[in-house]
This record gives C-alpha cells, sequence and structure tokens, in this order.
C-alpha cells in the first residue's frame, strides 16, 4: 500500500486554507491510561521523510520521526483521563482529547483533517473526516505519530508506579499478560472500569 502524500492538504489550500491541521488519537482500545490526540500542521516546504502511520514504523523509528516533526511543525497534543473515559465513553473522550489537541495549536488552523469516520461536534473551523487517514495524508500521519510516542512515554512512566502489568511493552492494551497481573495484582487507579476485562475483575 503506497504512503500517505500532501494531495488532501493541498486540495485545501488551493481553496484558500492556509493552516491545515492533521488529527489523531491514539489509545482508544487499552485497558489502561489515558487516550491522546495530536493537532500538526505540517509546513509544505519542510516536510520530514518517511512520514506513514504510526502502526507501520517500528517504535525507533517513530522516535526519530517525532522529534523531526517537533522542529518543523506546529504541534499541539492533549488526552482525555481514565476517568473521562470512564464518564464520557472512548468514543467521546477520543473526540474531547482531539478538541483539546486543535485547540492547543496557536496560530489556529483553518482547517481539519481528522482521522476516522466521525467528526468531533464543536471544532472551531472546517473539518474533513479521512477514513484511515493516517496512511492516506502527511498531515494526520505525523499527527499520528506525534500521538504513539508521546503516549507510549506516559505508559512506560505509569509502568514504572505500577510493575507488573507490562505497560512499557504493551502500552496498556489487554495482552495476556496485562490480564494475568490484572487478575493476580488487581485494579489500578489507571485501569479503565468501563472496559469489560476490568469492569468483570471489579
Amino acid at each position: 500500500m503506497p504512503g500517505p502524500d500532501f494531495s488532501f492538504e493541498s486540495a485545501v489550500r488551493a481553496l484558500g486554507a492556509s493552516r491545515v491541521a492533521g488529527v489523531d488519537e491514539v489509545g482508544r482500545g487499552p485497558l489502561a491510561g489515558p487516550v491522546t490526540a495530536a493537532a500538526v500542521i505540517l509546513d509544505p516546504d519542510c516536510i520530514p521523510d518517511g512520514l506513514d502511520d504510526s502502526k507501520r514504523l517500528s517504535a525507533k523509528r517513530r522516535e526519530v520521526l517525532a522529534l523531526q516533526i517537533a522542529q518543523v511543525a506546529l504541534v499541539s497534543v492533549a488526552h482525555a483521563s481514565v476517568a473521562e473515559i470512564d464518564a464520557l465513553n472512548i468514543l467521546h473522550a477520543s473526540h474531547l482529547a482531539m478538541r483539546r489537541a486543535v485547540a492547543g495549536l496557536t496560530p489556529a488552523p483553518d482547517h481539519l483533517l481528522v482521522d476516522g469516520n466521525l467528526l468531533p461536534a464543536d471544532l472551531p473551523c472546517r473539518a474533513d473526516a479521512l477514513v484511515k487517514g493516517d496512511a492516506r495524508a502527511l498531515s494526520i500521519a505525523a499527527a499520528s505519530i506525534i500521538a504513539k510516542v508521546t503516549r507510549d512515554r506516559i505508559m512506560v512512566d505509569l509502568a514504572q508506579q505500577f510493575p507488573g502489568y507490562g505497560w512499557e511493552r504493551n502500552a496498556g492494551y489487554g495482552s495476556k499478560a496485562h490480564l494475568a497481573a490484572l487478575t493476580s495484582l488487581g485494579v489500578t487507579p489507571h485501569h479503565r472500569r468501563s472496559f469489560k476485562p476490568v469492569y468483570n475483575i471489579l
């Protein structure tokens, strides 16, 4: 499958937008930790080589690219907490994190390209939803890399405070080791209580 390109951004810019932000989130599926979103406005004249859907890149490559993106692009990262995920549900919490990431960009974007098939409500400007956008649009790919690297770091930090769940390796996803640890060690404050495997243990 070919990698993402700048055609979506260019089409929107041709219609008069000057600051097109790609928006993506990571962490809908895990049993623990926040959901993290990033919004990135790339400079069309200075796009790092090798941007791709974060899932198609090694952790090492993501780290390198995240640094390069931060040096040449406008970047904002935001989260929705475990409490917000449990209160709102994961879809609405993901959209909340996305809205927060967009709100953190200065200067503000005038058009958004959002990964997925649903746009968050109350966005501050025009927006398009792009299914599998992280594999199609470079600015969404950049956002996916930033969000993934940021969230993985958070989970490594949390793993040091709550050892035994393997969060430094599984990023909070329900791996075999994580599920076994849930049964033997119990539920932490960072577990999503509304998620079935956690709820069932409680």
